[in-house]
């Protein structure tokens, strides 16, 4: 599939290098391998932001069970976390409201909110569909961990955790793209949304996507900090594209596929390299020249621009 010529960005209203800014990526196929989950390509780039105290977000189809240990070794318990494509949003104690949020339960102490449904009203609606609609797909909560493991090539630990669904639940697909249909509409009847991600068809509340919960963390962002950062977005997989309409600066990083990701953004840039490599090709082309904040980092960071 050839790839749409890249577009230039715009100038922003306010100088890039006084605006504070956040990161928010998604996580499979770009901050991490898509096969190996490796993120080494991108970690220069990790802990430059870090140093100059910019948020990074995991935006994500992962729950929140295979998030604790990512965020412990991506070095990202500090910054909240989008889980389930939107449909659960953490927020660490930095990121709480005194007055909006509870203290938070875990071990960590994060605040969890749901934008969306509850996982036991989308799966009793997925039963009724099957049945009424008589079409074929296998929910991940009917695979055993073993099946995961296969089609997702996570160990046994990792299976597990991706099992532990609150407010979406994937599938694989099994009918015809016109049964497809029928089933979206369906679905939408009961305030219900389906999106494609890189293995599976995910269903979540329809209020429950990427772009709505990164709009409600910018204004959190907003509210705590007193000022609208500029945001950069990076994906790889159609369940991106409401993230990237909803970032100032969008990064489209090319994909171990052949799956159409066009955001609506002025502000579009697409990557060369796929995967941690392109995701820091991607920050780079917007955040790695003319910026004078950015260049009084580590003199060594040179290598790389």
């Amino acid at each position: 599939m050839p790839e749409p010529a890249r577009l230039s960005a715009s100038t922003p209203s306010v100088d890039p290098a006084l605006q504070p800014r956040l990161v928010l990526t998604d996580l499979d196929g770009s901050l991490l391998d898509h096969h190996s989950y490796d993120f080494s390509p991108a970690a220069p780039w990790l802990a430059r932001l870090k140093q100059m105290g910019v948020p990074v977000v995991p935006v994500t189809s992962k729950t929140r069970a295979e998030l604790i240990p990512l965020r412990e070794a991506l070095g990202l318990t500090a910054t909240p976390f989008i889980a389930e494509n939107g449909a659960v949003i953490g927020l660490p104690p930095g990121w709480c409201h005194a007055r909006l949020d509870r203290p938070g339960s875990g071990r960590d102490g994060v605040v969890i909110k749901h934008p969306g449904v509850d996982i036991g009203f989308i799966r009793a609606r997925l039963k009724v569909w099957r049945e009424r609609l008589d079409i074929r797909f296998t929910r991940m909560g009917e695979m055993n961990v073993a099946e995961v493991m296969e089609l997702t090539g996570l160990d046994a630990v990792r299976a597990r955790d991706a099992r532990q669904r609150e407010g979406s639940e994937p599938l694989l697909w099994e009918d015809s793209a016109a049964a497809l249909e029928t089933f979206r509409a369906a679905l939408e009847g009961d305030g219900l949304q389906l999106t494609q991600g890189g293995r599976f068809w995910h269903v979540m509340g329809r209020s429950a996507d990427k772009g709505n919960a990164v709009e409600w963390l910018v204004k959190r962002f907003t509210a705590l900090r007193g000022r609208m950062p500029l945001s950069l977005g990076l994906g790889d997989g159609p369940n991106d594209i409401t993230m990237l309409e909803a970032v100032d600066q969008a990064v489209v990083i090319r994909g171990c596929h052949d799956l159409a990701v066009e955001p609506r953004n002025a502000s579009l840039y697409r990557t060369d390299a796929t995967g941690p490599t392109g995701w820091a090709e991607g920050v780079a082309y917007w955040w790695g020249r003319d910026d004078r904040r950015l260049a009084t980092a580590e003199k060594g960071d040179a290598a790389l621009l």
